[in-house]
Formats: C-alpha cells, structure tokens, sequence
C-alpha cells in the first residue's frame, strides 16, 4: 500500500498512543504512572508526560514523511530525522516536558523515531523487518548532532554500556523480546496490564540500562535485574507471589530514586509496534492438477 501524509499522521500517533499507554501503565517500579498525576515523587509528573508526548506528534509524521521521500535508509535521512528530532525535543519542552519530563522523551525521540521511519519505510512489514530497516538508519553517523557529552555518553563511555544507539544498531532486541513477553503472556490468558507489566519487567531483567547505571552505578542496575527478575520467576504480575514482589521492587527503587527509562521506552517502542497492522500474508495461488 502506498504511504501518504494521512499514514504519516497514522504512524505518529501511533507513536504517541505508544508513549501515553506506556506513561498510564500501572504500577511501575521506580516509574512515573498514573499514582504520580498528583503526587511528584517520581518528578515526572503523568499529566506532563502526556503533554509532552502529544507535542511530539508533528516531529513524528515529520519523520515518516522524510523516511518516505528517499524510500531508502540512506546517511542523508539519519540526518534529517536527527535535525527533525533536535526541533522536536525544542518544542516538547516548550509543552512542558523540559527537567521533569525531558530525560524520558528525549530517549523516546531516538526510539520512536527510528521505529516510525523504518515503518514509513516498509509499510506492511512485521516487527523482525521494521527494527532491521531501524538498525540500517542507526548504523549511519549525523554530522549535524551535538558534540556536547550527555549522561548516557558518561555511562557508556564509564562501564561500556551500549545504550540507546547500541540497543538500535543491534536492532533493538529488548523491543523484540518485549513483543515476544506481550504474545506470550496474553496467550497465557493474563489481562493486558500484566502483559504490559511482564513486558517492561522482560526488558529490566536484561537491559544496560543506563539510567540506574548513572543514577547508583553497576550496584543499583543490578538491583533492577534481579528484581525484575524475582518478579518474573514468581510467575509475573499474575500471580499474588509476582504482585507482591513487584510492590516490593517498586517501593525500594522509589525509595533509592533509580528510575528505569530505558526500559520503559523501550516498552513503549514495543507498543508501537504491536499496533501496526499486521503483515499481510500472501496466499499463493491454487492451480488445478496437469492432466496425465
């Protein structure tokens, strides 16, 4: 199916829809959710979150639309979608999504981005396809991004993490793994929340994530996994044993300020994609035996 502006606009809410369902999934250990929209324990506010999310819309279809011209993951559009992201980044915070709410999308911007260009890219095309074409536009350089070093650059350069740009240049498995944690725990009949959970809990018990890295160093990440982990090994977010050891988590990362966001965004690039429609699969044609 040809792509048009209208599919562009598509594909941006999508990834909107995407940040929103995973800002509002609750409870997340050591995240902001729907507990936060009027306590700022977290500093992140859900009513900003969701603001912020909303005024990333025009950056998005601005993305697929520039994936769309050359129809090619070329270095020319890794630049484009990096000058578009820049001025998407301006104009969430001027929405509200500035220090409280900024570290999140700005690893959303690199996420989603990538995703929506892929997926303007190769319309119709499952997940497997989509974050390889990502990878392909990730693997080029952008001469116009800033030289100045951020926290992420810190935590890779520190402990040789690789980061959102590793996590994209490897085609992003955790969001991979995501879909796969979603298929299966819906198959195992659980409501959509605890798939969601289970999901985001999937990508905590193996990411580098370097938010807690920064935040508390390999000590803190390492709380994160085994966490995550305890969860998961109970059974999930199903069962009372894995509701309890999830509450647990949440209140101790809460309580030592480690937030994992790379792990929520890459929950939330899971989202995205699970909402694409699905490939179509060709029928191969039905021909009548050749009489003997």
């Amino acid at each position: 199916m040809p792509m048009t502006r209208s599919t562009d606009e598509a594909l941006a809410r999508g990834a909107v829809l995407a940040l929103i369902a995973q800002a509002e999934l609750t409870p997340k250990p050591g995240l902001a959710d729907t507990r936060d929209l009027q306590a700022r324990a977290t500093g992140a506010d859900l009513l900003a979150l969701r603001w912020s999310a909303k005024a990333l819309t025009p950056g998005f279809a601005a993305m697929a639309a520039a994936a769309r011209r050359p129809g090619e993951p070329t270095r020319a559009l890794r630049e484009e979608l990096g000058a578009i992201g820049r001025c998407a980044e301006w104009t969430m915070a001027r929405a509200g999504g500035g220090a409280a709410t900024g570290p999140l999308h700005h690893g959303a911007l690199w996420v989603m981005g990538l995703l929506v260009a892929a997926a303007a890219l190769r319309p119709g095309a499952g997940p497997d396809e989509v974050t390889a074409t990502a990878k392909r536009i990730a693997d080029h350089p952008d001469r116009g991004a800033p030289r100045r070093p951020s926290p992420g650059s810190h935590v890779s350069a520190t402990y040789g993490a690789p980061g959102a740009r590793g996590e994209a240049r490897a085609a992003f498995p955790h969001v991979r793994r995501a879909l796969d944690a979603l298929s299966r725990v819906r198959a195992a009949g659980a409501t959509e929340t605890q798939a969601r959970l289970d999901a985001l809990l999937t990508v905590m018990s193996t990411l580098q994530d370097t938010g807690p890295l920064y935040r508390a160093g390999p000590p803190g990440l390492r709380r994160v996994k085994e966490g995550a982990h305890t969860v998961l090994e109970a059974g999930g977010t199903a069962t009372p044993e894995g509701a309890a050891a999830l509450a647990a988590l949440d209140t101790e990362l809460r309580e030592l300020d480690i937030a994992p966001r790379g792990s929520a965004t890459l929950l939330a690039g899971a989202l995205f994609l699970d909402g694409l429609p699905a490939p179509a699969v060709t029928v191969p044609a039905i021909t009548a035996p050749s009489g003997r």
